[in-house]
C-alpha cells in the first residue's frame, strides 16, 4: 500500500488545520476566532468537520484513512457514532461507522465528565471502480477527528476546487444533530444536488448573531451566503427583540462588507413547537434522563413576549420585516424557515428530541432548499 500523509490541499470545507501528535486537525474556524472567544461550546463545535471532506483524484482499487476521532458521549444515553462517507465521481457509495477513538463522558445529572483514551480507527474502502475517479472522504459531523494518514493501492493526486463556493451559518440543525451520516445532513444534501462546495460554519447551540462569525463571513471567499438564525437565541435566551433587530442588521452589514452583492439568504427557524409561542431558555426535559433519550423543553412562560422576549414566531417576524426593510439590497432574500419543516411536517415526522430534526427531516429540508434557492428563479440560480 502506498502511504500518504494528509495535507491541507487535501480538504475542502475547512477554515485551517492544526498539526497534532497524530495527524491534521481541521478547524471550521480560524485561529483568531478561537482565540479571541475560547468559549468551550464552541471550541467542540467547531472542531466538529461537519461538511468537511478529503478530496483528491486516484485509480486505486482500495482505500483506506487513518484517523483518531473525538467523541462526546452522555452516560446512560444512546448516541449513533460518527461517520466517515464515501463518494466516488458524485455518487455516494458507502459509510463506514466510526469506532474506539477517545471521548468524553458526561453524567447529565451531576454535570460531571471523564475523558477516556482509544485506540486509532481505520476506515476500509474496497471494490473501487476502474479507472481514474474522484474520491470524497466525507468527514464525521459528530465527533471531532486527527486525520493521520491515506493508505492506497495506486498513487493519489490533490484537485483543485471546481463550483461555486457556498457558505452557510447555523445551529445546531446546520451542523446536522440526529442525522445519521456526514452526506445526510441537510446542508450537504443541498450542496451536492446543488453541484456546489459546501463550507459549512454550522455550529451547535451556537448561531447567536456573533460578530466574529460575520466577520469570517466577510473575509473569506464565498459565492452564495446564507444565514440561519433564530432558535439558539430563544435557546439561551440570549437576546430581547430590542437589540436582536439591530444585531442582525450590524450582521449583515458586516458580511456585505466583504460581499457587497453576493446572493445572501436569511434564514428564520424552522418549525419547533416548544418554541413556536413559548420563550426559552431551553433545558433537558428531566423526565426524559434515564430514559435514554434526551428530550428537551421550554423554560419561559407564554405571554412574555410582552416583555420583549423572543419566540420562534416573533423571531420569523422580525427577520420578515427586516429583510423587507433592506430592499435596497436585491440580492438579500429572506426564507421562512417553516417552508423547509413546518407544523404538517412535524405531525409526520416529529423532532425525537422535540428540538432536532431525524434524518428523513434532513433529507426534506435539505431538498427544499434546493428547489427554493438553486431553481431558475431562486437566488442561487446558476447564472450563465
Amino acid at each position: 500500500m502506498i502511504i500518504t500523509p494528509v495535507t491541507p490541499d487535501l480538504l475542502r470545507g475547512v477554515q485551517e488545520t492544526e498539526r497534532t501528535p497524530l495527524g491534521l486537525r481541521p478547524h471550521r474556524l480560524p485561529s483568531w476566532v478561537r482565540s479571541q472567544f475560547p468559549d468551550p461550546q464552541l471550541m467542540t463545535m467547531e472542531a466538529q468537520p461537519s461538511g468537511v471532506r478529503v478530496v483528491f483524484s486516484t485509480a486505486a482499487h482500495s482505500i483506506e484513512l487513518l484517523t483518531n476521532p473525538t467523541r462526546l458521549a452522555y452516560r446512560g444515553v444512546e448516541r449513533p457514532r460518527g461517520r466517515v462517507d464515501l463518494v466516488v465521481d458524485g455518487e455516494f457509495v458507502t459509510s463506514d461507522v466510526l469506532a474506539d477513538g477517545d471521548f468524553y463522558e458526561t453524567d447529565l445529572q451531576t454535570g460531571h465528565t471523564e475523558f477516556h483514551t482509544g485506540e486509532s480507527h481505520l476506515s476500509t474502502f474496497t471494490n473501487l471502480p476502474e479507472g481514474e475517479k474522484s474520491i470524497e472522504l466525507w468527514l464525521p459531523h459528530n465527533e471531532s477527528i486527527e486525520l493521520t494518514e491515506i493508505r492506497t493501492d495506486s498513487p493519489i493526486a490533490a484537485v483543485s476546487p471546481v463550483g461555486r463556493i457556498w457558505m452557510h451559518h447555523g445551529s445546531s440543525i446546520s451542523h446536522g444533530s440526529n442525522a445519521l451520516s456526514p452526506t445526510g445532513i441537510w446542508p450537504a444534501v443541498a450542496a451536492r444536488r446543488g453541484h456546489v462546495d459546501l463550507q459549512s460554519l454550522g455550529f451547535g447551540g451556537s448561531a447567536l448573531v456573533d460578530p466574529f462569525i460575520a466577520r469570517v463571513i466577510r473575509d473569506a471567499p464565498a459565492d452564495l451566503i446564507s444565514v440561519k438564525l433564530g432558535i439558539n437565541i430563544v435557546n439561551l435566551d440570549s437576546m430581547r427583540l430590542r437589540s436582536l433587530v439591530p444585531a442582525v442588521h450590524g450582521f449583515l452589514d458586516t458580511i456585505r462588507e466583504g460581499h457587497p452583492h453576493t446572493p445572501l439568504i436569511v434564514i428564520s427557524p424552522i418549525f419547533c413547537g416548544i418554541h413556536e409561542s413559548t420563550p426559552g431558555p431551553g433545558a433537558v426535559d428531566p423526565q426524559s434522563l434515564g430514559t435514554g433519550a434526551v428530550r428537551f423543553i421550554a423554560t419561559g412562560e407564554s405571554g412574555d413576549e410582552r416583555f420583549g422576549r423572543l419566540t420562534l414566531r416573533v423571531i420569523r417576524d422580525a427577520l420578515a420585516s427586516l429583510v423587507e426593510r433592506r430592499s435596497d439590497d436585491p440580492n438579500l432574500h429572506y426564507l421562512d424557515g417553516t417552508r423547509l419543516y413546518g407544523a404538517t411536517d412535524a405531525a409526520i415526522h416529529p423532532l425525537p428530541d422535540a428540538l432536532h430534526p431525524d434524518a428523513a427531516s434532513h433529507r426534506i429540508i435539505g431538498e427544499r432548499f434546493v428547489d427554493y434557492a438553486f431553481s431558475a428563479a431562486g437566488p442561487f440560480a446558476d447564472q450563465p
